[in-house]
């Protein structure tokens, strides 16, 4: 019987430019470009690593079968009359592309990318005809000469990332359409897998090569041997120790078997302790970090304590980051997110306390001159074209409307205002007009982008930027704004003030914005910070480029927030945001810590709107995610797609980063509410907990002493009162208490984390 598409033998895969080609198959050949280990490897020889090109796996477009697998002409078994082109001009592969499609005078198979941006064209040759003839043709047609060197049915082809794909057709996966013998028996041991080619999805190869890297490069003739030796003692941390796997999957620099065996031998023999330098790369390769940016994350790691999973995020947010360095992945997703939220303005969600939210949400990114913070800009430029696009209509429309108007004749009628809807507005809006597009916004969310926070404060002035500080708070819970004015002049209404915006700033004009005589109102709490990572004395960064499929993805991701409206349900998220806030709760409870306490509620609220927005945009339209009255016909909220723990892991990330960046931004200020800046602000550099630096029994006194004076004499009361009432503390008589099971509180929360972490895990893996 025949085989279908994805079992027939349609070409051969070899590990290497001179390794054997063994026969493969449709989901094998795809299966490989869609690795990420060789994405990684494409883009590290487009930005000039030539060394790794050779490493790359090939595969052979003109033959099936090769005799022994050996990749040469006289051991062709099962040539095929087909011819792939090279196009060397790089960035035309989508006009060679376009030009073949509407004419070409060979049936096209394959339209691809090359590593280095060039074109790869694979062709069917008809029978009589030359390569040479059909090198002329393919001339004639595109505009652009291939490649005039003539190859034979052995040529290999570099396999690149499946984003390479600009054309496929199904004949291509035909060319064998019975299966080939199985010749497996002749092959080199060393491709013979009977071990895991992966640890925790990474590919060996990619740890390896990694490894190179950061160990000085590949070996040399002279220092193979003890190249490899240290290579083996580290990878065998990652190899169970075992001797076979390791010669297995670790390469020989054309070292005998022999050779390799006694090299991997004397390694394992060494005492067992593990490779840290192991456990960073994979961790690193695991999250989809570039591996040239492995120590930048380490380092951002360390500053922020947060780590950016790029594989885990879904479309849209995984594009934003294409091309982004690595300390800057925080900032660019802290500014699209007001954006992701003001696309999917028809969805309501519910809290942890029981209250319906819509997704409200402002952030400023914030760094000194020159810190890259257009990085953040160019995100957004892509994010918002939507937006512009429909604007730019509407707008035109208002203009016409305004000329009509301005024209008009004395005793004539003015023409009916044609109250557009306009969303995108500028951060310099007039609260007139601002409360003009509120009205017309038909419940959508109005979004603004200001790239100067400066520009916004010095424009509005004190008066408006009072004002303005109103909206703002408002717009975090969707809540109701209006002024009323006795002139046709000045607009006057109540509406319901649905805003979000994104602003980038200099520190010093967040320290102009928010002062100690207004840190209090409430606005700071409900920003998500991000700041950029300090530039002061760095290299240059290098950024790279989204692709026009990157962009295309990220509309795709705006579409789809578009298209969900109702209750969205979320119950795993509630569960692990309630307990992280109550968590936090208990950290500024020990540690008398009112900063904290205050920040930390609204970090939960910003951090859960975050992971609605995660879970949207790996939910596909039309899935049944949604839990409202307009889908309850379809799917109860218990029927519905579920948050994985990617999703969730992503919202308590965020939630930590907004929590530490609302402190680090504005707690000094907020502090200097209660007591002189001097006397505290080591404290927030120390992080410990005065409840654990009490005696087991312990007076109001050694309270007062650790404090420092800080609390007034009710505030100390209140704060045992508290104590007792969360069962950490018990009182002896009047004056000493005695502290019960220190920490209790807080490992219950944590235990509680965790066990629902392990719940998620399981429910996935069902």
């Amino acid at each position: 019987m025949e085989m279908n598409h994805e079992q027939k033998y349609f070409t051969c895969i070899g590990k290497g430019h001179g390794a054997p080609c063994l026969p493969s198959t449709r989901r094998e050949w795809e299966q490989l470009r869609r690795e990420s280990w060789l994405a990684q490897m494409c883009a590290r020889i487009e930005r000039g690593d030539d060394e790794l090109k050779h490493r790359l796996p090939v595969w052979t477009p003109s033959c099936a079968e090769f005799r022994n697998h050996h990749r040469a002409q006289a051991d062709a078994l099962k040539p095929l009359r087909r011819l792939m082109m090279d196009f060397d001009e790089k960035g035309h592969t989508d006009e060679i592309k376009t030009r073949l499609l509407e004419k070409s005078p060979l049936e096209v198979l394959l339209i691809e990318e090359s590593v280095r941006r060039g074109t790869h064209v694979l062709v069917e040759l008809p029978d009589g005809m030359s390569a040479e003839e059909a090198q002329a043709l393919m001339k004639e047609a595109t505009g652009f000469e291939p490649d005039k060197q003539v190859k034979g049915v052995d040529r290999c082809i570099y396999m690149v990332p499946e984003d390479h794909t600009k054309y496929v057709s199904d004949r291509l996966f035909e060319a064998c359409p019975q299966p080939l013998q199985n010749t497996a028996n002749t092959a080199e041991p060393t491709l013979m897998c009977t071990f895991p080619q992966e640890f925790k999805g990474v590919p060996y190869t990619s740890i390896i090569c990694e490894y190179w890297r950061r160990t000085g490069g590949e070996p040399s003739e002279g220092e193979r041997n003890k190249r490899l030796h240290q290579l083996a003692a580290n990878l065998r941390a990652i190899c169970d120790n075992n001797e076979e796997w390791l010669l297995e999957v670790m390469p020989s620099y054309k070292l005998s078997v022999q050779e390799m065996k006694s090299i991997i031998h004397s390694a394992c023999k060494e005492p067992t302790k593990g490779s840290r330098l192991m456990d960073q790369i994979v961790e690193a390769l695991e999250m989809g970090i570039s591996s040239d940016e492995i120590e930048d994350a380490e380092a951002v790691a360390a500053q922020t304590g947060v780590k950016v999973n790029v594989k885990a995020l879904p479309i849209g947010l995984k594009e934003s980051l294409k091309g982004v360095p690595v300390s800057m992945h925080m900032p660019v997703l802290c500014g699209v997110m007001p954006i992701c939220a003001a696309y999917a303005d028809q969805v309501e969600v519910e809290y942890c306390d029981g209250n319906k939210h819509r997704l409200g949400l402002m952030s400023i990114i914030r760094g000194e001159q020159a810190s890259n913070k257009s990085v953040v800009k160019n995100a957004i430029d892509i994010w918002k074209r939507q937006f512009d696009e429909e604007d730019s209509l509407a707008r035109k429309r208002e203009e016409e409307w305004k000329e009509r108007k301005k024209g008009r004749k004395a005793n004539e009628k003015a023409p009916e205002d044609p109250k557009v809807l306009i969303r995108m507005v500028p951060v310099t809006v007039s609260c007139s007009t601002l409360l003009k597009r509120f009205k017309n916004a038909q419940g959508h969310t109005l979004y603004s982008f200001g790239e100067e926070l400066d520009t916004l404060r010095k424009t509005n002035g004190a008066g408006s930027w009072s004002s303005k500080y109103d909206i703002y708070r408002l717009s975090f819970d969707n809540g109701e704004w209006g002024q009323d004015y006795n002139s046709d002049q000045a607009e006057s209404g109540v509406v319901k003030v649905a805003y979000n915006w994104t602003m980038l700033g200099t520190n010093g004009a967040m320290r102009k914005c928010f002062k100690s005589d207004n840190i209090e109102n409430g606005l700071s709490s409900r920003i998500l910070v991000a700041e950029m990572p300090d530039s002061s004395f760095q290299k240059m960064p290098k950024f790279g480029r989204r692709s026009a499929e990157d962009e295309a993805k990220i509309q795709e991701a705006v579409t789809r927030l578009r298209s969900f409206s109702g209750l969205v349900d979320t119950p795993r998220l509630r569960k692990a945001i309630e307990e992280w806030v109550e968590a936090k709760r208990v950290e500024a409870a020990k540690d008398i810590d009112h900063v904290k306490d205050i920040y930390r509620k609204r970090a939960a609220v910003i951090g859960f709107r975050c992971g609605v927005i995660f879970h949207l945009l790996e939910t596909p339209s039309g899935s049944p995610c949604l839990g409202g009255e307009q889908t309850a016909a379809k799917t109860s909220p218990k029927q519905g797609r579920k948050e994985g723990s990617a999703c969730i892991k992503f919202a308590l990330m965020m939630a930590e980063y907004c929590l530490s960046q609302q402190i680090k931004t504005f707690g000094e200020a907020l502090q200097n509410q209660y007591v002189d800046a001097s006397d505290e602000c080591q404290r927030y550099g120390a992080n410990h907990s005065v409840f654990d630096q009490l005696a087991p029994t312990f007076t109001i006194d050694d309270l007062r002493a650790l404090k420092r004076g800080y609390c007034s004499e009710s505030a100390m009361r209140m704060i045992i009162s508290r104590w007792m009432r969360d069962g950490w503390i018990s009182k002896i008589d009047r004056h000493h208490w005695s502290k019960r099971q220190v920490g209790s509180a807080a490992e219950k929360v944590t235990s509680k984390r965790e066990q629902s972490d392990a719940r998620i895990n399981s429910a996935e893996r069902e």
